[in-house]
Parts: C-alpha cells; structure tokens; sequence
C-alpha cells in the first residue's frame, strides 16, 4: 500500500524541482527526503521521478501517481478538517439567517440534527432576502446565510465564501383548468397574454422573471405581488393568473394548482450557503454547512423522482 506522507514528499518534491528545495519546505533533511522516495518507488514499483541537470520530473508513471495523490491528500485534508470542526464544537453560537423557501424546506432539519448533536451551541435563525442578509454578514451580525443568485448575478455576493447547495429550477404554476395545463412544456411566448403573479417588484426573482420575459419579446402583465409564495399559489389556484415559481417553494402544493416545464429549459437560481472570510469560519458553521448540504441532496433526489 502507498504511503500517504511519502506521497506528500513525492508531491513538493515535484513542486519545488528538487529535492533540497522540497527539504527546505517540508523541515526534513535531503537525505530523508531521498529516501522516502525511493521507498515510494519501491512500493510502487518502478521509477517515479527523473533527475535532470535543472532538476527533477515526474516519470510517465510519477505524473500518473500525483494526479490521484492530488485527490488523496485533498480528500484527506478535507476530513481533517471536519474532524476538527465536530471536536471544536464546544458551546458558543452559531447566528443564521435565511430567505424564506428555503427557511422552511433545507434549513429546518438541518438545525434539527445539529441540535440533537451540538445541543450546547446557541442557534439563531433570521430571514430576509438575499440582498438584506448579506450585508448582516459582511458587517459580523451574522456567522451563516443561506442566499441565492441568478447567472449573471454573481457580482452581488463577491468577497464571500460560497458553498453551492442546490441548483432550484423555476416552474410554471397554473390553474388546473387552465388550457395550456394540458401541456408538460410551455414556452414563455405562450404566456405573454397573461395576467401574472410574482414577488415584489425590486426582488432577485421578479427581477429575473421580467428579464426572462423581455428576452422573449414582450412585458409581463403583473398584475398581484406577494412575497409569500403560499399567497402566489392560492391566487394562481384561484385562476387570477400564472407565476413563475422555484421548486424550493413548491414543497407544499396547494390543491388546484398544477406545474409544468419551460422550454427549451427551466431557468434556475443557485441556491448557497455563504460565510465571510474576512470573519473565520466558525467550527459550528462547518458541521452546519454539512448538515445543509446532505439536506440538500435529499431534497434535490427527492424532486427528481
């Protein structure tokens, strides 16, 4: 079996170009660093590196080797780090906020479990919107935010650490007994005479979806704004008009309301958890964004099915 240390030698060695170099970085003397590659050469059974008169390169086999090594030690290091989350979490608090759909579907389970493991770290829960809550968190009031953008929206959260979650597709929501409810896929060009229902007007989504519509040719007629998506969903049932809605907040679907697909695809807003780096990651922030991020995949394979 490879030796993981030894890997790591093989790897600065590699880095560096040559063995002093790599010594130098790594504290250990040249000759031991010689020698835990020949070893590794050993177990592997052929040669790994080629010395060179301005210095060392990996073989066809040694590049093959650091490739998978890369992966290894990142793995590795990886679960170093979670481990000493999960140890670090001792008490203190972990302050969160999040925008609504996703408050009521991928965060509630998730502090259920941290609870039941951490019961001795004070937990805190906010919501607003994304455009409310990031500046909570680059001014310190927040460790953790759940916020979301859409392509080209980038630029609004740079300078915070970004861990994706969960891509969340946009539905159209209509009336069972609306006509084009016979159809599984619709184009934006068919709703152009609707009457249409989103969130308020200066929202990331309202905005996206008039965006979406003028990029179809035409204006849409907005004529009810709620920020509560169970309110888009009653007025929709209720045939006052159609909405655009994210599957995060379809979790509850009221009766008499029916989704379809948008061709030629459904666009989707990128659903992450942020911390500032400026702050520190906290040990709890870490076990936290584990526990969102497993929810999230139960959820995503819950709505594929």
């Amino acid at each position: 079996m490879l030796n993981l240390p030894r890997l790591r030698i093989l790897s600065e060695v590699v880095r560096c170009g040559s063995f002093s170099a790599a010594a130098d970085t790594l504290g250990y003397t040249q000759s031991a660093v010689s020698q835990a590659v020949a070893r590794l050469e050993a177990e592997a059974g052929t040669q790994l590196l080629v010395r060179e008169r301005r210095g060392v390169r990996a073989t066809a086999v040694g590049a093959v080797l650091l490739a998978h090594a890369e992966t290894i030690l990142a793995q590795v290091k990886t679960a170093e780090d979670e481990i000493a989350a999960l140890l670090g979490v001792r008490g203190g608090r972990l302050r969160m906020a999040s925008f609504q759909s996703a408050g009521s579907t991928l965060v509630p389970k998730a502090i259920a479990a941290f609870r039941r493991q951490h019961p001795e770290v004070e937990l805190s829960l906010e919501e607003g919107e994304p455009e409310e809550i990031a500046p909570l968190l680059r001014a310190g009031e927040l460790d953790l935010a759940l916020l979301f953008e859409f392509p080209g929206q980038e630029h609004h959260f740079e300078g915070l650490t970004k861990v994706e979650l969960i891509q969340d597709p946009l539905w159209v929501a209509l009336a069972v007994e609306h006509p084009l409810a016979r159809k599984h896929n619709l184009t934006l060009g068919e709703l152009r005479d609707e009457d249409w229902i989103q969130t308020s007007s200066q929202s990331a989504c309202a905005r996206h979806i008039v965006e979406l519509c003028r990029g179809a040719g035409f204006e849409p007629r907005v004529c009810f704004q709620s920020d509560d998506y169970d309110t888009v969903q009653g007025l929709v049932a209720a045939r006052v008009g159609v909405a655009l809605v994210p599957r995060l907040a379809l979790s509850r679907r009221q009766p008499g309301l029916v989704v379809r697909g948008l061709a030629p695809h459904n666009p989707a807003r990128r659903v992450f958890a942020a911390t500032d780096p400026a702050a520190g990651r906290l040990p709890a922030a870490a076990v936290m964004l584990a526990l969102l991020a497993q929810r999230a995949r139960t959820f995503a394979a819950g709505a594929q099915q």
